[in-house]
């Protein structure tokens, strides 16, 4: 059944998908008015397909890949519905519905037994990690999300023919702001997950776990996060710099994230 849920929702996530679409087409006039409850649908059918995932299974730790993929999913839409909350726009999810919908139907297609059989997972300290990280990867998700918003009104209002799709985007400083608060709120959870990970590696593993790929860049995209944070809340960066350096570090988190699938360490497999 939590397979049967999950792929339900990545219908009604297709549909966000369809939304994104259309809105880069400039034709989504009718679709946005029913977006949201579509996709309150699909969340709420994606958080029952988890959570009987973790009842069947025995532990709130992901159990493979694909587990991961569709946990990040949810995370990026509690974030998005707070968004909404807040905000009253559905804008972000021109680029938050594709990559949801992408996640999940990775995880519903790929989905397999568990895959991940280390006694580690059982520790409630790498809950704490995992929770830490990808709700980390989630904010940090929505700053690229508000950034690239940013510059495509920027653009819009510098071009002075503005289409349909940018006369509904708030204002600049709104998605700014929105970028901002993202950040700041995502950045202690990234800092402690790191830190939660890197006890647990040290007693379990020993220093050779830092040397595995997935580690050296998770530091290098931390770092990259910890720059960003400094440069808007010392420096003052706001706008175009802001906007380019958080592109930057969702980079350099779709590289940490990819080394997932070659890291053998991390992924935690009982020899």
């Amino acid at each position: 059944m939590p397979l049967f849920w999950l792929r339900v929702a990545v219908g009604f996530y297709g549909l966000g998908l369809l939304y994104a679409l259309l809105a880069l087409a400039r034709r989504h006039e009718i679709l946005a008015r029913l977006i949201m409850p579509v996709i309150g649908i699909g969340f709420v059918l994606h958080f029952v397909s988890l959570t009987e995932h973790y009842i069947n299974v025995g532990r709130l730790t992901p159990d493979s890949i694909h587990t991961s993929e569709s946990l990040l999913a949810f995370l990026i839409m509690v974030f998005f519905t707070g968004v909404y909350l807040r905000y009253r726009t559905t804008a972000p999810g021109i680029f938050v519905f594709p990559l949801v919908f992408l996640l999940t139907f990775s995880a519903a297609v790929g989905l397999k037994p568990p895959q991940f059989t280390s006694p580690v997972l059982r520790s409630g300290w790498i809950l704490v990690h995992i929770a830490l990280i990808f709700t980390g990867y989630a904010a940090l998700f929505f700053s690229f999300a508000a950034s690239l918003l940013y510059l495509l009104q920027e653009r819009t209002l510098k071009s002075k023919h503005p289409g349909s799709l940018m006369s509904r985007l708030p204002a600049l400083e709104v998605i700014d702001q929105m970028g901002y608060r993202s950040l700041l709120l995502g950045f202690p959870f990234m800092t402690f997950g790191i830190i939660a990970g890197s006890v647990i590696a040290q007693a379990e593993f020993g220093s050779r776990y830092f040397l595995d790929p997935k580690i050296v860049l998770s530091l290098l995209m931390y770092a990259v996060y910890m720059l960003l944070v400094y440069t808007r809340w010392n420096a003052g960066w706001r706008g175009r710099r802001a906007a380019y350096l958080s592109t930057f570090a969702f980079l350099a988190a779709i590289l940490a994230w990819a080394a997932n699938y070659v890291s053998g360490v991390h992924r935690f497999i009982a020899p």
